[in-house]
């Protein structure tokens, strides 16, 4: 994840590089505590449908999971589905994370979410509230499939914020709905959303069966430079909005290159050493997944790489058991990332990016990310070489 508002208010205001400090023992740990949902989203990761699915975790199997992570020292669940708010328990697992201290956010499509469910959701201290939106209104239906779902999701979130929650916008940028990104910028500017989080769609679930509509690298480069310069507009007047991105490393990178551009006499030392602390992809070692059947993930978008499940072994054993190879590999630093990755003069701040699209586009993991946006110039790397190719956009969305 990649808090583009960080780095922009060190733009308007340079601090000098403090100390690292001691990162957690644990990681974030986004947890698919239920795969049901009332939607079937065209880029769902989870695959998942209005049915229920056989062999989740059970309340007090998920209780006895959290306490090891709190004494591994996770600093963060994000309780995700299928659609979270059809797990009846869902309040009392919220209540429990808060009782041990965690930073507890709420990951949801926001149709269910009606006046009762708003007070529930806000009386449980959730830190923070997600709810997706793919375009406005019949753009966001088209992709959910569901006549109706942008005027429930939107009125979910409208509920939520009024409760006095912290409330984002999450947006997963295709080339089907790269040209609803301004409106929905305007949106969560009208309606006073404190977030706005935009994902680079990655390839797993149904998103890996309609990567063909995966933005093509101009369209990415266009669309980053639209949120670049909202949040830039908003750190230099000193307004608290936070926009972060996910699933696209290069993004790191191309904020220092949009800096050369656009804002003249910065610090470009002191912004790189800060982006390379950052360190771009962490999958497998600051962010893990939990799914709904307790096995776990090197993150959220690769559930056909299962390294072990919490009803056989502590969460915390499953992930510092260097022993499989994909963990090895993923806590190697560097990386032995191959290809124009591998050659990238920013590998310090991307740490070659997304591992998943690498892997199901070539049968690789450790094969260059083909959603790296980024030119061969642009990185250090000689021109001409060969890239691999991501499918070409079709306009016609596939039902």
């Amino acid at each position: 994840m990649f808090r583009i508002s960080r780095f922009m208010r060190e733009l308007v205001r340079p601090a000098p590089l403090a100390p690292r400090g001691a990162a957690p023992s644990g990681p974030v740990v986004i947890w698919n505590l239920i795969r049901r949902c009332n939607l079937t989203c065209l880029h769902c990761y989870s695959i998942s449908a209005d049915i229920d699915f056989p062999g989740e975790l059970s309340t007090g199997e998920v209780f006895g999971v959290m306490d090891d992570l709190k004494g591994f020292g996770v600093p963060a669940l994000i309780l995700s589905g299928g659609e979270p708010l059809l797990r009846k328990d869902l309040f009392e697992i919220a209540a429990r994370a808060k009782q041990l201290g965690f930073y507890t956010a709420l990951s949801t499509n926001g149709t269910l979410i009606d006046l009762p469910l708003a007070e529930r959701v806000a009386s449980s201290g959730f830190d923070y509230v997600g709810i997706s939106l793919d375009g406005v209104g019949d753009t966001h239906d088209r992709f959910r499939r569901k006549q109706g779902a942008f005027d429930a999701s939107l009125c979910g979130l409208r509920l939520c914020r009024d409760m006095g929650v912290k409330v984002g916008l999450r947006f997963t940028l295709t080339q089907a709905n790269a040209a609803e990104l301004p409106a929905l910028l305007d949106l969560a500017e009208a309606e006073r959303i404190d977030k706005f989080y935009l994902s680079h769609l990655n390839y797993a679930g149904r998103g890996d069966r309609n990567r063909k509509h995966d933005a093509q690298h101009r369209t990415a480069r266009e669309a980053m430079d639209l949120v670049f310069e909202r949040c830039w507009e908003y750190a230099r007047l000193g307004l608290d909005k936070e926009f972060v991105t996910g699933n696209n490393d290069a993004d790191g990178v191309y904020l220092l290159l949009w800096a050369r551009r656009n804002v003249p006499g910065f610090d470009e030392a002191q912004l790189r050493a800060k982006l390379a602390e950052w360190g771009g992809n962490s999958s497998g070692v600051n962010v893990a997944n939990i799914d709904n059947l307790g096995n776990v993930h090197p993150d959220t978008m690769w559930w056909d790489c299962t390294l072990g499940n919490v009803r056989e072994r502590r969460f915390s054993e499953i992930w510092t058991d260097a022993s499989h190879l994909m963990m090895a590999g993923l806590k190697a630093r560097p990386r032995r990332i191959k290809g124009r990755c591998g050659e990238c003069s920013f590998f310090d701040v991307c740490c070659g990016n997304t591992r998943v699209r690498a892997l199901k586009l070539t049968g690789d993991p450790w094969q260059e990310d083909p959603g790296c946006y980024l030119e061969d110039g642009e990185i250090g790397v000689a021109p001409g070489r060969a890239r691999i190719p991501i499918t070409p956009f079709s306009a016609r969305l596939s039902h």
